[in-house]
């Protein structure tokens, strides 16, 4: 019996090639690989979405000379096959397979046997659909939103309406709204169960305010650390032992091309920084106005410096 279990375990042991690598940095877990285009080649859709516009341009390009290239040495098993091409010459069918893929037809040059007219036809079938699926992807690369929110560079922990805080800054980037934006704060860290059992819990943070009609300029989010929170009683030292880290994500409709945008940012422990204070960045003109000075966002102030 031990020797089957032991032949099953040797069956069932995982490739290199399934194993997902994660490197602990600064309290943060790094999925090795995860997010780059080079890891879809068994995934064709993905990978020409998330491969950079050179590459992509440099696989289309590549296709495109390769399907002609078939299809040139198609009309060349044919003889000769293609009218006023010269015989044999493979530069002669390689254009006139272009102008055939592409629905160009010159007239110079046309098929003359039943066999060059089938392979016209099998060409002008696989150009329509070639030319449609590279259309589609370039267009849905081309056309898929994103959203540009500033995050602030570290988070604070200070003290608010009597109560500590844990407080960060958001922005929007583009001139535009936001609409219906909801932010939603997740703190990861490790714990062990009652049983002994090494776990990675998510906890849901609570903000005083989560959504936003309409997110144009900043968003300073808040976390009151009351009985009720994850982070009540823990300390700095404490966060850093659990790898502590904390997951935001903001979405919305972006009013410009009404379609959902979302971001997301994450703070180390190392990055939530405990009695601090964010600098002020709304300031009054002398003529009744206010404004926004972005060059102060990611500034902080000891409290110990602001007494």
């Amino acid at each position: 019996m031990r020797f089957r279990l032991q032949k099953l375990f040797r069956k069932h042991k995982p490739h290199r090639s399934q194993r997902v690598y994660i490197k602990v940095r600064d309290g943060q877990f790094h999925i090795v690989g995860l997010g780059a285009w080079y890891s879809y080649w068994r995934d064709p859709y993905h990978l020409l979405l998330t491969i950079p516009w050179t590459g992509f341009l440099l696989l289309t390009a590549v296709a495109y000379i390769a399907t002609n290239a078939i299809f040139a040495l198609a009309y060349l098993a044919g003889g000769d096959c293609i009218e006023n091409a010269r015989p044999g010459s493979f530069l002669d069918v390689f254009f006139f397979s272009v102008q055939t893929l592409a629905s160009i037809g010159y007239g110079a040059m046309y098929p003359k046997t039943a066999y060059a007219n089938t392979i016209v036809t099998v060409e002008a079938m696989a150009g329509l659909m070639g030319i449609a699926v590279t259309t589609g992807l370039a267009f849905a690369r081309f056309s898929r939103p994103t959203a540009r929110v500033l995050f602030s560079r570290v988070a604070v922990i200070t003290p608010h309406d009597g109560e500590p805080t844990l407080m960060f800054r958001t922005a929007n980037q583009r001139r535009n709204l936001i609409l219906e934006a909801q932010m939603r704060v997740y703190l990861m860290r490790d714990e062990i169960t009652a049983e002994g059992h090494y776990i990675r819990r998510i906890h849901d943070l609570k903000l005083r305010r989560n959504q936003s009609p309409s997110f144009t300029l900043t968003w300073l989010a808040m976390h009151t650390i009351d009985e009720y929170s994850p982070l009540y009683g823990l300390t700095g030292e404490s966060l850093v032992e659990t790898n502590t880290t904390l997951v935001v994500t903001v979405s919305g409709i972006d009013e410009t091309v009404a379609q959902v945008v979302n971001a997301r940012h994450t703070y180390s422990a190392t990055e939530i920084l405990w009695n601090y204070q964010f600098v002020n960045i709304m300031h009054d003109t002398e003529d009744g106005h206010r404004y926004i000075d972005y060059q102060k966002f990611h500034e902080v102030l000891a409290l110990d410096e602001m007494s």
